[in-house]
């Protein structure tokens, strides 16, 4: 944990100069086991001091390699001149963003560092139960990642406060061949927020998700491919979380919105069905932790959620300061760097559709001629919202019941028009807590959904 070595700078600064100083570790941890060999082993932290001020209507920033009282003074003096400098040559002032509170936010966890050696202990054990039940498979791979934050912000007139940011998984992959000799893959992961012992004092709760990917896997390995055209789907949790977060939630990122998103001549227009209600969770979600929690951002603006489309219409955008001044709306806490190093962009922290009142089983009963599309692993859009996603994981839906595996294939479309044919909603969330979003610099997100039927561009061999 980060010992706070930046709060006595605070007397540094300058009256009616808008100041932020944050003080940053990042710690990561990566096993990785092919077929049995120790292929990867690598720990590694990173840490260091930031500052940004607003001064002659522009912001200056700078940073240091260094975690000292007097790394903390530099980039102060450094970030208030950069400052000055950039004034002389804006061509467009930046109004000094309004405050929205000043509260200490309390530190929310530990970050528990854990030896090398039961990280890889555990890959291990996890490997050798995947060797022992499933000696057929073509390759198997269990990696270990970790990647934690440590932050200690203090802001001049907004909240400060210190606060963690642990995470962890394990990923395990398998891949066997198809009937035609084509080889086939799925992977599934395992964690989430905490530190080692919260998710894997017990190697054996993972083996039930363990023996749910190889049985999908199997059915992959006989699968079909999908006749390609506009079809009904049920899309699972995890195929709505991509959704929400590549096709919806980058179009409503405030600067994205004034680089000329979709969203923007949009606002309190329709752009999904009445079913469709959409939420940037802060910090909570339905009375427990969201999947990756976020009580403060780089800011200094305290989290909350950020509500995006409200039955059906867009209703918000995720801001920062500026952007918030600059639309009339609150700022709620969007505004985060990765590293140190990073200044603070508009991010997403778990953004989610809200689920309905439709179970999936009624969902996929519904549909006479359709797919069941489960897993994607991996989409891009833009910011028209167009969007195409591939999925690794499906099946047929035939008269209201599941048929064969589908093998992999892409869905396409335009995010606003594909959420107006959204007709069913289930009423169970699912969440992915492990990826990163790669807007500029890498940031750890959380996103789900509910399963929803709607119509959809998919394609086919």
């Amino acid at each position: 944990m980060l010992q706070d070595v930046i709060g006595s700078k605070k007397e540094l600064f300058a009256d009616g100069v808008q100041t932020v100083l944050r003080g940053q570790e990042n710690r990561n941890r990566r096993v990785v086991i092919l077929k049995g060999n120790l292929v990867q082993n690598s720990r590694s932290e990173g840490r260091g001091i930031s500052a940004r001020v607003h001064d002659h209507g522009t912001y200056g920033f700078a940073s240091i390699a260094e975690y000292t009282t007097e790394a903390a003074e530099k980039v102060l003096k450094a970030a208030t001149e950069n400052a000055k400098f950039l004034a002389k040559h804006a061509t467009k002032k930046i109004e000094l963003p309004k405050s929205y509170g000043m509260e200490m936010i309390p530190l929310n966890g530990q970050i528990v560092d854990m030896e090398q050696k039961l990280i890889i202990e555990l890959c291990q054990t996890v490997d050798k139960y995947v060797e022992s039940k499933y000696p057929d498979l073509a390759s198997r791979t269990i990696v270990y990642s970790e990647d934690s934050l440590d932050k200690i912000i203090y802001s001049s007139d907004a909240c400060s406060g210190h606060i963690v940011s642990p995470r962890c998984y394990v990923y395990v992959m398998m891949s066997a061949e198809s009937k035609d000799g084509a080889p086939v893959e799925l992977f599934k992961a395992f964690g989430g927020y905490g530190s080692f012992f919260d998710h894997f004092a017990n190697p054996e709760k993972l083996y039930p998700g363990i023996d749910d990917l190889y049985q999908k896997l199997m059915d992959k390995k006989e699968g079909t491919y999908a006749q390609a055209g506009y079809k009904t789907v049920v899309l699972g949790g995890m195929m709505g979380g991509m959704l929400a977060h590549e096709a919806v939630g980058h179009t409503v990122e405030a600067d994205l919105v004034r680089g000329g998103s979709v969203a923007g001549p949009n606002l309190n227009k329709r752009v999904a069905s009445d079913l469709v209600t959409m939420v940037d969770f802060a910090h909570t979600y339905d009375g427990g932790l969201a999947p990756l929690p976020v009580y403060l951002d780089d800011e200094g603006t305290k989290a909350e959620d950020a509500v995006l489309i409200k039955d059906g219409i867009l209703v918000g955008y995720m801001n920062d300061r500026e952007s918030a001044q600059a639309y009339g709306m609150t700022p709620l806490g969007n505004a985060r760097g990765w590293q140190f190093s990073d200044e603070p962009l508009i991010r997403m922290r778990n953004t989610c559709i809200l689920p309905g009142k439709n179970t999936v089983e009624e969902l996929i009963a519904s549909v006479e001629d359709g797919y069941y599309l489960i897993d994607s692993g991996n989409g891009q859009a833009d910011l028209t919202g167009e969007f195409m996603f591939g999925v690794t994981c499906g099946y047929e839906i035939k008269n209201g019941k599941l048929g064969k595996a589908l093998l992999d294939t892409t869905v396409s479309g335009v995010a606003f028009d594909m959420l107006k044919t959204v007709d069913m909603v289930s009423d169970k969330v699912e969440w992915s807590s492990s990826g990163f979003c790669g807007k500029k610099q890498p940031m750890a997100v959380g996103m789900g959904g509910p399963h929803m039927r709607c119509k959809i561009m998919i394609g086919g061999r």
